[in-house]
């Protein structure tokens, strides 16, 4: 049976498709790549089609034929896996100088990877996550619908050394030649995320404050949400003290708790939240905040309007 035998995980390695749309009425959220750009661009990289374009399919269930190709999510490097019979991968998103048997390989491309070669990637120098797609996909159980690991509700497989992860069967059609434009990797320096206007922003003081100031990426990120350090934001007044109910959250949703540094939900968030939404990131912000590292400069800036195709579902 071919498929990749993971030897060492580093900090964390998760496996990720498109996740689960749909299902926030039982409390579960999409979950699924927290950089669907980087995601997407190496399973077109190994020869897997989607079924819409990556414009149109995040706000609503993307992929009509099912999840897609699972692929591992590199937390920070540090993966090493051996193939098992001959394997076309790519490797996307943040860049770790992988090797295969020691000999360096490209990025942002495919490459065949035989018998018994072992992989293995660095830690990135920038950007935080790394996406290894293989062609066929990972092909484990899945669990409601879809092969993602959901990191706060503890739903889908877990990747740890010793795991071996099967690769799904190929048509017998030749690997097409993939013409792509390659995204921009990610930064280590300032970054900058789009905002749409969310329903709560007439709770905060001053919801200008939030756009106006220099806020730093926290060491207690995660796959949840991407929380901020900075000067905490004030309420109104007349809103001090004053408790929210539970509302509906999607992926990019921005709370700010009593404490006002700002949280940013990224893919594994809960479907609802009870402190104020007072925006929204784009779509393609959202993948940004997935690369961004503890301790990097976040700068926020209010649109009107998201011309990259809309927010992702929950």
């Amino acid at each position: 049976m071919s498929g990749l035998e993971v030897i060492k995980t580093g900090p964390q390695v998760v496996l990720e498709d498109l996740g689960r749309p749909g299902l926030a009425s039982i409390g579960v959220s999409r979950s699924g790549a927290a950089d669907f750009a980087s995601y997407l661009l190496g399973g077109r990289l190994v020869g897997h089609s989607f079924d819409r374009e990556l414009g149109h399919g995040l706000a609503g269930g993307f992929a009509e034929g099912g999840p897609g190709p699972a692929a591992l999510e590199v937390l920070l490097g540090g993966l090493v896996a051996r193939a098992h019979g001959d394997l076309t991968i790519a490797l996307t998103g943040a860049p770790t100088g992988p090797t295969i048997d020691g000999r360096r390989i490209d990025e942002d491309a495919p490459v065949r990877m035989h018998d018994g070669e072992v992989l293995s990637l660095g830690v990135p120098e920038q950007g935080l996550r790394t996406y290894v797609s293989v062609r066929g996909g990972f092909d484990v159980e899945p669990v409601l619908g879809s092969r993602s690991r959901d990191t706060l509700s503890g739903i889908g497989p877990v990747v740890e050394p010793g795991t071996f992860l099967p690769v799904g069967q190929t048509n017998s059609e030749p690997q097409p030649f993939v013409d792509h434009v390659t995204l921009a990797p990610p930064t280590g320096d300032l970054v900058d995320l789009e905002v749409l206007p969310g329903p709560r922003g007439d709770w905060l003081d001053d919801l200008g404050k939030l756009a106006s100031t220099y806020w730093t990426a926290s060491l207690r990120s995660n796959r949840v949400g991407l929380r901020l350090t900075g000067p905490a934001l004030k309420r109104r007044p007349d809103r001090v003290g004053v408790e929210l109910p539970s509302e509906g959250a999607v992926r990019g949703t921005i709370q700010v708790p009593h404490g006002g540094e700002p949280v940013i939900f990224l893919a594994d968030h809960p479907v609802t939240g009870g402190y104020p939404a007072v925006g929204v990131l784009t779509r393609d912000s959202v993948n940004r905040a997935a690369q961004i590292r503890p301790g990097q400069e976040v700068k926020l800036r209010f649109v009107t309007k998201d011309t990259t195709g809309g927010t992702v579902s929950p």
